[in-house]
C-alpha cells in the first residue's frame, strides 16, 4: 500500500474584489469646452437686448397713458386750526403752483412758499389721487414780543408779522439777537415763579454785558415793579425776593418802584413816595 504523502500547503491569500465598471480613469472635460449646442453666447447677448426692448416698450406705454392719468389740479384742501391767517390768503399765495397738473405740480416749492408766510410755522403738502392737493398748516403760537419789531413763538423763534400793534398786550422780551431762546427760557421760568404771587412779567431784558432786568405787570396789587437781577443765579434771587416780599413788602406793594436783588444775602428797595415808609431810601432788607 502506497503511503500517502501529505504536504503542508499555505492558505491562499484572499483576492481583492475587482471593481465593477471601467477601471480606466475618466478625465473631466473643462466646462468651457463643453458643447452647449452653440447657443450659450447667443443667450448672453439676447438678455440685455430683451431688457432694453421691454424698457422702451414700458416707457412708450407710460407716455401714451400719462395724458389720461395726469389731470389738472381741481381742488386744494387746506387743513389746520387757523386763527391768524385765512384760507383765502393761503390760496392766493400758492396760486402760481396750482396751474400745474397732478404729476408736475411742485410740492417742495409750494411748501417753501407757504413757510415764508410769517404766521406759518410748518406746512405739509401731499397729492391725493386723482386731482387733489392736501395742505396741512401749523400756525405760529405768539408768546411774547421780541423788541419792537417781531414776535417770539413758544420755541423762542422770532417772526415778524405786519400787524404788531395788535399784540402790545404780550410781554416784551429784549436781548441780543443770538439770545432769543435763552431769554424765552428765562421768561418762562421767572413767569412761573411770579404767577402764584399775582405778578406777571411785562418786560424782561438781557443786556449785552449779561445783566437781567425784569418789570412786573401792573395789576390789582399795584403798578409794576422793576427787579434788578444781575448776571447769574436768577432763580435763587427770585426765591429770595418771594420770601422777603411775603414777610415784609407785601403791604407796601403800591409804594415800591424797584427792588435790587444784586446783593449776596438781601435786597434793596427803591420807593415811589419817599414819605410813605418810615425807612430811608433805599432800604436794604436782609434775608
Amino acid at each position: 500500500m502506497r503511503a500517502a504523502s501529505l504536504r503542508h500547503q499555505q492558505p491562499a491569500a484572499p483576492r481583492k474584489p475587482v471593481p465593477r465598471g471601467a477601471s480606466r480613469p475618466v478625465v473631466k472635460e473643462p466646462r468651457g469646452n463643453r458643447s452647449n449646442g452653440g447657443f450659450g453666447w447667443l443667450k448672453r447677448l439676447l438678455w440685455p437686448v430683451l431688457l432694453v426692448v421691454l424698457g422702451v416698450a414700458a416707457y412708450n406705454l407710460a407716455v401714451r397713458l400719462l395724458p389720461y392719468a395726469d389731470r389738472p389740479i381741481s381742488k386744494i384742501n387746506v387743513q389746520g386750526d387757523l386763527s391768524y391767517i385765512s384760507q383765502q390768503a393761503v390760496q392766493q399765495r400758492i396760486a402760481p403752483y396750482t396751474a400745474a397738473s397732478f404729476f408736475t405740480i411742485d410740492l417742495a416749492g409750494m411748501r417753501a412758499e407757504l413757510e415764508q408766510m410769517p404766521w406759518i410755522a410748518h406746512a405739509e403738502v401731499r397729492r391725493v389721487w386723482p386731482d387733489q392737493v392736501v395742505i396741512r398748516l401749523e400756525e405760529q403760537l405768539p408768546v411774547a414780543r421780541w423788541g419792537d419789531e417781531a414776535l417770539l413763538n413758544n420755541q423762542g423763534q422770532a417772526f415778524a408779522p405786519r400787524e404788531l400793534a395788535n399784540y402790545e398786550h404780550l410781554p416784551q422780551l429784549v436781548g441780543p439777537q443770538r439770545a432769543q431762546q435763552q431769554v424765552m427760557q428765562q421768561y418762562q421760568v421767572l413767569s412761573q415763579m411770579l404767577r402764584p404771587m399775582g405778578f406777571s412779567v411785562a418786560r424782561l431784558e438781557l443786556r449785552e454785558r449779561g445783566s437781567w432786568f425784569l418789570t412786573t405787570g401792573a395789576g390789582s396789587s399795584g403798578p409794576g415793579i422793576e427787579l434788578l437781577l444781575g448776571r447769574d443765579h436768577l432763580v435763587e434771587k427770585m426765591r429770595r425776593f418771594i420770601a422777603i416780599y411775603d414777610k415784609v413788602l407785601k403791604d407796601q406793594t403800591t409804594n415800591i418802584e424797584r427792588v435790587d436783588l444784586r446783593y449776596a444775602n438781601g435786597l434793596a428797595v427803591g420807593w415811589r413816595d419817599p414819605n410813605a415808609p418810615t425807612v430811608p431810601k433805599p432800604a436794604v432788607v436782609k434775608n
